[in-house]
């Protein structure tokens, strides 16, 4: 988690945060205001911070270190655990890790609404209650409609691009669709 949010949902100021930790208020002030890079602080500026505030130094440093896969190779990767895992399998490991949660703190929005509307799919189609735990998350919706760079490519190509289009939006798995993605298969991995 960034540190900014960890200060806001703990409700501690910069300085608060400099006396407690002593470390400058100008550096923790550089290093929030994106100015100082954390991943470039020393070890004990990091130590500092962390134990200040009851955090590992790993949770400090990985949001700042994780490189973000393209979504088509999260797409990938998902469909692939899924046909590896089986649908309860995976549906287990995904919720257990509150993998949706963890992506929703990165500010990876596609990607937690991809494995929320996996889950919830899996969900419908064994008749398994939704976990409520994400509620708050089924109310988001991506500002534009994401559809796969497949698709995008051979509509591309075509003379009827729009036709392509609506049709891939009107047989879009529904629990994808909700969130503006266009999914309709997500079995059929090589």
């Amino acid at each position: 988690m960034e540190l900014n949010d960890i200060l806001k949902k703990r409700r501690i100021s910069r300085l608060a945060l400099s006396q407690i930790s002593g470390v400058p208020y100008a550096t923790l002030s550089d290093i929030c205001s994106g100015k100082t890079r954390i991943e470039k602080c020393s070890g004990e500026t990091l130590y500092q911070i962390a134990n200040a505030l009851n955090v590992s130094m790993e949770s400090l440093l990985e949001p700042h270190l994780l490189k973000r896969p393209s979504f088509e190779i999260f797409k990938s990767s998902v469909c692939h655990r899924l046909k590896e895992s089986g649908d309860i399998g995976f549906l287990i490991r995904v919720l257990e890790n509150d993998e949706i949660r963890h992506y929703y703190s990165l500010c990876w929005i596609p990607e937690c609404l991809y494995l929320l509307a996996m889950t919830d799919y899996l969900c419908r189609i064994h008749s398994i209650d939704l976990c409520s735990d994400y509620d708050d998350l089924r109310t988001l919706k991506l500002p534009e409609i994401l559809y796969p760079e497949s698709l995008l490519i051979r509509a591309g190509f075509s003379k009827d691009k729009d036709l392509i289009l609506s049709e891939a939006y009107a047989n879009a798995i529904p629990e994808f669709k909700r969130f503006n993605i266009i999914e309709s298969e997500v079995r059929d991995v090589i």
